[in-house]
């Protein structure tokens, strides 16, 4: 199955679309087609003396709002699991925020408007900034705000839900977007898989969708027009690939793959507990990415060593505010003792100071993206930054805890941030708490200043780990969420490598281990060239640990650097992206239909 973008083949009866792929899996059945849209709204004036009657209205929807969100996390709760259930804390905090609602009834008062309108024109200038952030995790946030906005207009025009709630036959559900409330509506054992026009791999629904474990495919544009409910869909949600309509060679092809993965995943399931080692005895030690505590069942599940990741934004994106020092040692805490004694990486807080939408009192940058975020922020604010370090050490005290700076880019910040380690280090002794007085300290290269500066970054951690998502898109200009240049964000391209394999010759010649915890560390064609490149840590998404311990075990660690020396010396990331297919298909080809 190919495609030549977002359009049906012409002359062709069936029609092959690509997406992003949000959760893996194929899928096939009669599309569902749901279309919830409530952009028709009255917009009438509303007469002098009757703004209150409109004030009255809004406050009566809020409510009724208010309730639906709180019934719908306890289902979220009891069907899947607490990590989702948040997603509409963050929904109850929006229609709590005073700012919120005093916005509204000022848009009603002012302007004269019916609580339907003054809803919609707030909702969208909130998403508008929200979308401007340089954040995907945040930007994805304006979803957010339109679910709630959604749901206020519904229940002031009293139209019911158009998600059903019981389906008479299994099927695709296609929709422009799904809402996280939307997507919870569903029932699991009914909906085959997901296809959408908007969102990205990080949007809710998505995010739903994996924890559901549902094939789901998204920012397919217009392709919810071209779908009639009845419609036969296929869809591929690793490659991101939906075939409408598809012949009956597609769905032999689809039958034979679906085949192939169950067989490949049932055959990696016996590798759990197997370490990750090659023929001729090169060890790597493969840990798992997560956002939140509710993950760590996970983690262990698929055989990962431990966390090499722990993102904690999260803790602040679910509070609207930051957390505190006692809210986090009892997070941090929590994951050390469910890891029993396997490391637990703990990244600081990756967020900018715009991004606290007001929290900070920081002006808004034009740049964020190139302002004041990760290590920048949490220097030009040292009281967050010292109460996520003490709350780190805390934890440090009841497992294998490590923290890990993001985002360094000079040497001076990684001597502030250590100055500042051992400043709460000197304050945990005086109060007498315990805690490991070894503990390990990493930084993320993520830029190439600091790839290029790795050997003076090595005299001043334990550890190096290649944050590759961000090293790709700085180093190429490249935004990896914009349509428009997203066939530029290369993996392969020679330059990526060539400051990858920078960073790992100096963190080695420092006897520092070096890691990388991004996209690349999660594809087996690429943690191949990785391994040759002498890595020596991986981390990535629970799920896709498998595979990669599957290849890494079936490659002697001779042919991997073969492939690297090879990779390197190409002169195109086209070039070495067919080196490393054609690798994995000598050594590992079941995987070919998995990536």
């Amino acid at each position: 199955m190919s495609s030549d973008g977002n359009k049906p083949h012409p002359g062709a009866e069936a029609a092959v679309w690509r997406g992003v792929g949000a959760a893996a899996g194929v899928a096939f059945g009669p599309a569902l087609v749901i279309r919830g849209s409530v952009d028709e709204i009255p917009g009438d004036l509303v007469a002098s003396g009757n703004a209150e009657l409109e004030v009255a209205r809004f406050a009566e929807a809020l409510a009724a709002t208010r309730d639906q969100l709180a019934a719908l996390r306890e289902e979220v709760r009891a069907r899947v699991s607490g990590n989702e259930a948040a997603i509409f804390d963050s929904h109850l905090m929006a229609l709590g925020d005073p700012q919120f609602s005093e916005k509204i009834l000022d848009v009603i008062r002012v302007e004269a408007c019916n609580a339907e309108s003054a809803v919609r024109i707030v909702a969208d200038q909130l998403a508008h900034t929200l979308a401007l952030l340089s954040d995907e995790y945040l930007r994805e946030r304006a979803a957010d705000i339109h679910d709630v906005a959604r749901r206020l207009i519904r229940n002031l025009l009293g139209i019911p839900d158009m998600v059903p709630r019981d389906l008479d036959r299994p099927c695709v559900i296609v929709a422009d977007a799904l809402t996280p409330s939307e997507t919870v509506l569903l029932p699991r054992d009914r909906v085959l898989g997901f296809v959408m026009d908007r969102g990205s791999a990080t949007s809710h629904a998505a995010l739903l969708a994996r924890a559901l474990e549902i094939p789901a495919v998204v920012g397919l544009h217009n392709f919810s027009a071209e779908v009639r409910t009845g419609d036969e869909v296929l869809i591929d949600g690793a490659r991101g690939i939906v075939v409408l309509r598809p012949s009956r060679q597609d769905l032999e092809s689809f039958h034979k793959i679906a085949a192939v993965r169950r067989r490949v995943e049932l055959d990696l399931r016996q590798l759990r507990d197997l370490p990750g080692v090659t023929p001729d005895g090169r060890t790597i030690h493969l840990h798992a990415n997560i956002e939140n505590n509710s993950e760590c069942s996970s983690v262990l599940d698929h055989g990962a060593e431990g966390i090499g990741l722990y993102r904690t934004e999260y803790l602040w994106l679910t509070r609207n505010r930051p957390a505190t020092e006692a809210e986090q040692i009892e997070v941090y805490t929590e994951a050390a003792r469910a890891m029993k004694g396997k490391p637990v990486i703990i990244r600081a807080l990756d967020l900018g100071g715009d991004k606290f939408m007001g929290i900070s009192g920081d002006r808004r940058e034009a740049n964020p993206f190139l302002g004041i975020r990760s290590i920048r922020y949490l220097l030009r604010h040292p009281e967050v930054f010292r109460a996520q370090l003490r709350a780190i050490l805390h934890a440090s005290a009841v497992g294998n805890v490590q923290v890990m700076y993001p985002m360094i880019s000079d040497v001076s910040e990684l001597k502030q941030a250590n100055d500042l380690l051992r400043s709460c280090q000197r304050e945990l002794d005086i109060e007498g708490t315990p805690y490991d007085r070894n503990i390990p300290v990493g930084a993320m290269i993520e830029i190439p200043s600091a790839a290029l500066t790795a050997d003076t970054l090595a005299e001043h951690v334990d550890f190096f780990c290649i944050g590759t998502n961000d090293l790709i898109q700085y180093t190429l200009a490249v935004d990896r969420v914009n349509d428009s240049v997203i066939h530029l964000y290369q993996p392969t391209h020679p330059s990526v490598l060539r400051l990858i394999q920078l960073t790992i010759d100096a963190g080695h010649r420092h006897d520092l281990w070096v890691g990388v915890c991004g996209e690349m560390a999660a594809d087996p064609m690429l943690a191949m060239l990785l391994l040759g490149m002498g890595i020596d840590e991986l981390s990535m998404a629970p799920v896709a640990l498998p595979a990669v311990k599957d290849v890494i075990r079936k490659t002697p660690l001779a042919e991997a650097q073969k492939l690297a020396e090879s990779a390197l010396r190409a002169n195109t990331a086209g070039e070495v992206q067919r080196l490393c297919r054609e690798f994995i298909r000598r050594r590992a080809p079941e995987l070919l239909e998995l990536v």
